[in-house]
C-alpha cells in the first residue's frame, strides 16, 4: 500500500466515522478505500466496455474482415 494525504471536510470525515461500523468496517479509512475502489472499478469497467466496440467499428470501417476481428478477439480473450 501507498500512504497518501487527502484533505476532506470535517463533516464528511465525521459521517464516515459514523457509517463505517454500521457497514462492518473497522474504521473510516477502510471505508474510504472501499468507496474509492468501487468507484474506480465501475469507471474502469465503463471505459473498457466502450473501447473494444469502438475499436471493432473502426477496424470494420477500414475494411478489416469480420473473421480477422473475431480471431483477434479470441486470441486476446475479448468478446464482441
Amino acid at each position: 500500500m501507498s500512504s497518501i494525504t487527502l484533505r476532506m471536510p470535517e463533516d464528511v470525515v465525521e459521517d464516515l466515522k459514523r457509517v463505517a461500523p454500521t457497514l462492518g468496517y473497522a474504521g473510516y479509512q477502510p471505508l474510504i478505500r472501499s468507496y474509492i475502489g468501487k468507484g474506480l472499478r465501475a469507471d474502469l469497467a465503463r471505459l473498457d466496455e466502450g473501447s473494444v466496440p469502438r475499436l471493432i467499428a473502426s477496424l470494420k470501417r477500414r475494411g478489416v474482415a469480420e473473421s480477422v476481428i473475431r480471431q483477434a478477439l479470441a486470441e486476446t480473450g475479448q468478446v464482441s
